[in-house]
């Protein structure tokens, strides 16, 4: 069971596949944030993620690193960071591009309700 309240790292192509399986079979909505270490709006939008995970203990949120994990960025098309997909029940149901904090929030309602 992934942990409630936080916003899981994943550091690993496995650690990745584990998680987005955990997701898959919750029914629980899920957040992947990709990110980078190095991008200004990442940094920025991290501690409005935090704190939406720990409001939100009905939503995963993942974060992957797109310069640790290539592949997977690779795997999901991510050309800017931040990206944020959100799936449910595997398939990806919506995405917000950049560090928008509003659309960001807004779209973590919309797809909790659903």
């Amino acid at each position: 069971m992934a942990e409630e309240g936080v916003v899981i790292s994943c550091h690993s192509v496995e650690a990745w596949e584990e998680q987005l399986q955990k997701g898959n079979e919750s029914k629980k909505l899920v957040v992947i944030d990709f990110t980078a270490s190095w991008c200004g709006p990442c940094r920025f939008i991290t501690p409005i993620l935090q704190d939406m995970a720990k409001k939100l203990p009905d939503v995963t949120f993942l974060k992957v690193d797109v310069d640790e994990l290539k592949s997977v960025a690779m795997d999901w098309a991510v050309e800017a960071m931040p990206t944020f997909m959100f799936l449910k029940e595997g398939k990806i149901v919506d995405k917000v591009v950049g560090a928008r904090k509003d659309e960001l929030q807004q779209k973590v309602a919309l797809h909790m309700a659903t």
